[in-house]
């Protein structure tokens, strides 16, 4: 039996169907006001579930040359991490008492597996932009994991714990000045991760025609692009849980309605980002990484070590 709870909350509820359906809705959301910011219509509310149902009946091609294995196996293993991000951060909200001391640790790890499995794939299909596309994920990977793990730890200095319930249970850094400066710097990173601009270095439509994923079609594609609409929930949850709080199920519906105005706050955020800033070169993005926000998020840090 307990199995079977298992796989349904790792499948349906809160799990994959729950995360996926809702990343859908979101990613429809971002496209309908790019379109109305470059004044199109944009697309109906189902175009994004059309996308993923198109992408998973047609043929996956593997480029000739490329490293087979890796290349399909790729994509699994950034849809598998970002799954189990999924329950493990809606387990911490729905049912703290069943998380795990160290569950924060975990989540940082797989939110990096996504990234870490598309360098994967486009090494292994042995295209020339591909690669180069692989080449700038891979150095905005260690331009934004430092400041983003400095972020975190100022919840963790104020609680001495890195298990997620007990940081969202102390809601520790809400309103303290060390948890501002560590949202505006989670902010930033939650940018990157999900791949929109002005970081979106690693595909550049307008520069490498998809970058990492110009060689991907089929389900292969599809599973990158639920992936990536999966991340639409998972990185603010994460950051919501983290820094703001979460989703407070003991107030009833007015904990449910300010962890959605939370998340949705920090949508509108991203989406506005998107849309008002041009695209940075690689090493701009680096600079701006381990520059400006990691001073920031080891200011936040100091702040949380003296009590603020």
């Amino acid at each position: 039996m307990d199995y079977l709870i298992l796989i349904f909350q790792l499948i349906i509820f809160p799990g994959f169907l729950f995360t996926a359906v809702i990343g859908l809705v979101i990613s429809w959301v971002d496209r309908k006001v790019t379109a109305k910011v470059q004044m199109r219509v944009g697309p109906p509310l189902l175009q994004p579930f059309y996308d993923i149902l198109k992408y998973m009946i047609k043929e996956t091609c593997v480029p000739e040359g490329a490293s087979k294995i890796f290349f399909l196996s790729a994509p699994l293993f950034g849809f598998a991490a970002v799954n189990v991000a999924a329950l493990i951060v809606w387990q911490s909200i729905i049912h703290p008492q069943a998380a795990f001391m160290g569950d924060l640790v975990v989540v940082l790890y797989l939110l990096t597996v996504p990234a870490l499995s598309l360098v994967l794939g486009s090494f292994a299909s042995k295209n020339p932009l591909a690669s180069i596309g692989g080449s700038r994920e891979i150095k905005l990977i260690m331009a934004y994991e430092l400041p983003f793990l400095l972020a975190v730890l100022v919840p963790v200095i104020k609680t001495h714990s890195i298990r997620l319930a007990d940081i969202l249970g102390a809601q520790a850094a809400v309103l303290a000045p060390s948890g501002i400066l560590a949202l505006v710097v989670a902010i930033v990173v939650m940018q990157a991760k999900l791949a929109l601009v002005p970081f979106d270095c690693s595909e550049a439509e307008t520069e490498l025609t998809g970058g990492a994923l110009i060689e991907y079609s089929g389900p292969a594609l599809g599973m990158y692009k639920l992936t990536r609409v999966m991340l639409w929930v998972v990185m603010p949850l994460f950051v919501m849980v983290v820094l703001l709080g979460g989703i407070n199920l003991n107030n009833g519906w007015q904990g449910i309605l300010a962890g959605i105005g939370k998340y949705v706050g920090l949508v509108v955020v991203a989406v506005l980002i998107r849309n008002t800033a041009p695209r940075v070169r690689i090493d701009q993005a680096v600079r701006f990484f381990w520059g400006k926000v990691t001073f920031v998020a080891v200011a936040a840090a100091i702040l949380a070590l003296m009590g603020y």
